[in-house]
């Protein structure tokens, strides 16, 4: 089965600990602590992505961004990236996984994509100003 926006929504809104918004081609979810994540389908690839800090908020990058490289493997199933929204540059957090997942993936990447966020924000709040 391949997943559409549509069905992944109905999941997510089975689970009281989010709250899900339909945003155009994309879903905005919410969860308890106040974290953003935004979902979206690409082609057989389910995405999903939260800002973490922007990178004029970092004190020294090429520290910051030796220490992600180092330490990344502590933190399954995430990924840091670094995107371009309206013409600057952020730190984000994302996981991706295929449009064939099950029901079960899909919940489990969305929850710990979370619980990493707000690891990665405490592993990474020194290098911050």
């Amino acid at each position: 089965m391949s997943w559409e926006l549509e069905s992944i929504e109905s999941l997510l809104k089975e689970h009281d600990d989010f709250v899900v918004t339909r945003e155009e081609n994309c879903l905005l979810i919410a969860n308890q602590d106040g974290i953003d994540a935004w979902l979206a389908i690409s082609g057989e690839q389910i995405l999903v992505e939260s800002l973490l800090f922007a990178a004029s908020d970092v004190k020294d990058k090429a520290a910051l961004d030796h220490e992600i490289l180092s330490t990344h493997m502590v933190f399954p199933l995430t990924t840091v990236g670094i995107s371009n929204i309206g013409g600057e540059e952020y730190y984000t957090a994302f996981g991706a996984l295929s449009a064939q997942s099950k029901a079960e993936s899909i919940v489990i990447e969305v929850e710990t994509l979370f619980q990493n966020v707000a690891s990665f924000l405490d592993a990474y709040e020194t290098h911050l100003n």
